[in-house]
């Protein structure tokens, strides 16, 4: 009986994943990606911090007699702001996780596609920059400590099951990814 060969902790899992011209990911993937996320998430932060702030900042000493209208404008600029930040930094998550090959796969049409556990953890790692984000701009904004651990907590569950889902839907997509080249038979 043949033996079967080692599976490689990192690399190719599967001879297709490392053909001799394998599809690229272009930088302009990474942009679409970064704007469609960033819009998802804005609203999102949007929606979270204005809640926060109007129903529970007032037990953390935060806003007492503030109106739903400034409660909303202070949402508004934690959410402004983050559309600035976030999307430098997810652009550079995306190039980031560009260059690493695991658990990235070819179809058999040879268009690359990525795995469930790659999305898992690229969700996880994105989390951790994007809270810690969030939590900034909440206490620049509030100057309250408690309002901004509140955010950012409570972004950490909505945003990674949007981020998943999110994550899943561009893994489908061919958008600005190359067609591998094949070479010519003379």
């Amino acid at each position: 009986m043949r033996e079967q060969p080692e599976r490689p902790i990192f690399g190719p899992e599967d001879p297709r994943l490392d053909p001799p011209n394998p599809p690229e990911i272009k930088p302009w993937r990474s942009v679409a990606k970064a704007i469609s996320w960033r819009v998802v998430g804005t609203i999102d932060t949007l929606i979270l911090s204005w809640l926060i702030i109007t129903y529970l900042g007032p037990l953390f000493g935060l806003n007492e007699g503030a109106s739903h209208a400034e409660n909303l404008e202070t949402a508004s600029y934690i959410a402004i702001t983050e559309v600035v930040t976030k999307m430098v930094l997810y652009f550079l998550h995306e190039r980031g996780w560009a260059m690493i090959k695991w658990d990235v796969g070819v179809d058999d049409e040879g268009h690359r596609r990525e795995g469930i556990k790659r999305s898992g953890v690229k969700t996880a790692t994105w989390r951790v920059i994007a809270s810690l984000d969030t939590f900034l701009l909440a206490y620049i904004f509030t100057g309250n400590v408690a309002t901004a651990l509140s955010i950012g907590g409570l972004e950490i569950i909505t945003k990674l099951v949007l981020y998943f889902f999110h994550e899943r839907a561009w893994s489908l997509s061919l958008i600005h990814i190359s067609e591998p080249t094949r070479p010519r038979l003379i």
